[in-house]
């Protein structure tokens, strides 16, 4: 399977709580939030879309607790991501859990690298990560994400904690695909390349 990361983030690379002001206070964060005023029809449409070719979710211990608790209790049958997210199979990385409450789950212990490429190695589409920033970073920085979707808001917030923030090996990506909303949300999708490649600045001369 692919495995695909999908983060939120704001302009400064703030990836915490953007769906409500007390979805995640870690640490003091009070600017939770933050995506909703720019979530727009263009928005939902593409999150459909990723949504639609995932054969299973997976996520960190905090992420996964997070969608447990809200997901199920979500009744509208219009709500185009629910009926999907709760019948996905879900694996969550964890070494303080030992089952899942949000089914089908399967919880993961041990080094999340050799686990999740256990995963990766199966006949499938995609395996999706959404939110779980630390475990994407992990999995990002050991060569393991095929490809990731940033959803940016035109928001700057000066705090929070940041994506892609973690030490590791640099990373190469190709945009694949761009596209700005109406509300002024950018689209954006990666495909990983490798190492980030290297070279030196020579001024001018290095563009002639």
């Amino acid at each position: 399977m692919k495995i695909t990361l999908t983060e939120f983030v704001t302009l400064d690379g703030v990836s915490q709580g953007p769906g409500s002001p007390d979805e995640d206070t870690t640490d003091g964060f009070t600017r939770g939030g933050w995506l909703v005023p720019h979530m727009d029809a263009t928005f939902v449409r593409r999150a459909s879309e990723w949504l639609d070719l995932a054969d299973g979710l997976l996520l960190g211990r905090r992420t996964y607790e997070a969608f447990a608790r809200d997901w199920p209790k979500i009744t509208d049958p219009a709500d185009p991501f629910t009926a999907r997210m709760n019948a996905l199979p879900k694996y969550v990385v964890s070494d303080t859990l030992t089952e899942g409450t949000w089914h089908p789950t399967t919880v993961l212990a041990g080094d999340p690298v050799q686990t999740v490429a256990g995963l990766k190695a199966r006949p499938g589409r995609e395996l999706q990560i959404h939110g779980s920033s630390r475990l994407g970073d992990s999995l990002l920085s050991a060569g393991l994400i095929d490809a990731l979707r940033l959803v940016v808001a035109p928001v700057v917030l000066r705090s929070g904690r940041r994506l892609l923030d973690a030490q590791g090996a640099p990373n190469g990506l190709r945009l694949v695909r761009h596209e700005a909303t109406p509300a002024g949300v950018l689209l954006l999708e990666y495909e990983t390349t490798g190492r980030a490649p290297q070279g030196q600045y020579e001024g001018v001369a290095a563009f002639t």
